[in-house]
């Protein structure tokens, strides 16, 4: 399914020039004093605002450009080199914003994708509860339909852009006597709505700066018409969200590995020992060659991800193939286990620096 092709075409290579140059330039100089400092980057967004990545894989008839999923996952790595929370700037973008391009009708998309398309506005994707994250029969957000509103009672954590997001698409259960599967809903929420508040703010480990919060609904009102879909619907709707968001995160793992790389490669040939650079030295070479390998192959892994989903939105979104959804899992699978094999490599290589 689809063509195979090893390489760029020649709009994606300006692209990642483009953005390597961007990310090198703008956003590498403060990242540390970013992730110290914990705060959400509004100058990084404002970046990638002013420089048309927010909405690379937006349908152009609403503002976005249109190049498919790989030119996201291009810049997505190429932010990632830099700074893995920035690289969440677009990627968080498209993830909040996917229920409403797969399952939203024309007037849906021109009220709220066209705002998101140029960054205008900010996405977040409301589906993680403490209870349950890919488990959504646990979910226990509840949406209760009255005449031509809903009212929706619960809450989610760990949500990316939690605090600084305008436009949420939530997830919420609208029939609890029939299979989760049956008797979810997806909707269309907005920052401000009485009864919709954020919560703590988690203090994380790493990609500090990007916002990660609690949201909290009491009687929130929600229109009928910000359901997206049929009411039911609300499981595909998201099932087929995470099938299409994966490779991004695998871009944004694939991104962080290849920065600890670039990063021990140019220590080594810098920092000697016993007369001559480390990276002459068999133990240390050898780590590099494999870090470089696994790179590569994730890379290729992740590149045919993006152009099976690209061949496959040409032709129906109605039901994704089960050789896309491996495909999926399986890139950000294995773009996620070689950026931790690889940035502990990177720590050794860089010895006491590390």
């Amino acid at each position: 399914m689809g063509t195979e092709r090893f390489g760029l075409t020649e709009e994606e290579q300006m692209l990642q020039d483009m953005v390597r140059r961007l990310a090198k330039e703008k956003v590498a100089p403060g990242a540390e004093e970013r992730d110290k400092k914990g705060e959400y980057p509004w100058d990084m967004a404002e970046l990638m605002k002013e420089n048309g990545l927010m909405g690379i894989d937006f349908p152009e008839a609403y503002g976005g450009m249109d190049a498919g999923m790989l030119a996201h996952c291009i810049a997505v790595e190429e932010l990632a080199k830099a700074d893995a929370a920035v690289a969440l700037i677009p990627s968080c973008q498209e993830l909040g914003s996917l229920p409403i391009i797969l399952a939203g009708n024309h007037e849906q998309k021109e009220k709220y994708l066209t705002p998101l398309s140029t960054g205008e506005k900010l996405a977040a994707f409301g589906l993680t509860e403490a209870k349950g994250g890919s488990d959504v029969a646990a979910l226990k957000t509840r949406a209760v339909r009255k005449g031509d509103k809903y009212i929706i009672n619960g809450s989610k954590i760990f949500i990316t852009n939690g605090g600084v997001a305008d436009t949420y698409s939530v997830y919420a259960v609208t029939n609890p006597d029939v299979k989760p599967h049956k008797g979810a809903s997806v909707f269309i929420m907005e920052k401000g709505m009485p009864g919709f508040t954020v919560g703590k703010k988690e203090s994380k480990l790493g990609i500090r700066c990007s916002d990660t919060r609690e949201l909290i609904f009491e009687d929130v009102e929600v229109p009928v018409e910000n359901r997206l879909g049929e009411e039911g619907e609300g499981f595909h709707i998201m099932m087929k969200t995470l099938d299409f968001s994966r490779p991004s995160v695998a871009a944004q793992a694939l991104g962080i590995a290849a920065g600890a790389f670039e990063y021990a490669t140019a220590y080594a040939k810098e920092r000697e020992t016993f007369g001559k650079p480390i990276i002459q030295h068999q133990a240390i070479a050898f780590k590099l060659a494999d870090m470089s390998m696994r790179i590569s192959a994730a890379r290729q892994l992740l590149y045919k991800t993006c152009d099976l989903l690209h061949a496959f939105v040409e032709k129906d979104l109605s039901r994704v193939p089960p050789e896309i959804i491996r495909h999926s899992s399986m890139s950000k699978a294995y773009c996620s286990d070689v950026a931790m094999w690889t940035t502990i490599e990177a720590v050794q290589v860089l010895g006491g620096y590390g």
